[in-house]
């Protein structure tokens, strides 16, 4: 299998909480959004109602990303 490149984006209080903005990461393998978050963020529990955008559509952390794919979370969303 090829290697695959994603590219994350880290929104608001989560690139506080990760410590950067963004990242981009190399796998051999297929992986799920959740797994690129945590190979991305040394395995940091991410915020419960975390949204997922894969090329800016919403998803689930079980979606398979594809070689070129932006990865991007956003924290959740509160009322006021």
């Amino acid at each position: 299998m090829a290697i695959m490149k994603i590219t994350i984006l880290y929104f608001a209080s989560l690139r506080e909480a990760i410590g950067k903005g963004s990242d981009e990461i190399s796998s051999d393998s297929s992986l799920t959004a959740k797994q690129a978050w945590d190979l991305s963020t040394d395995n940091k529990k991410m915020p419960d109602n975390t949204l997922i955008a894969i090329n800016q559509e919403y998803v689930k952390g079980d979606t398979q990303l594809a070689d070129g794919d932006e990865l991007a979370f956003f924290p959740p969303v509160t009322g006021g």
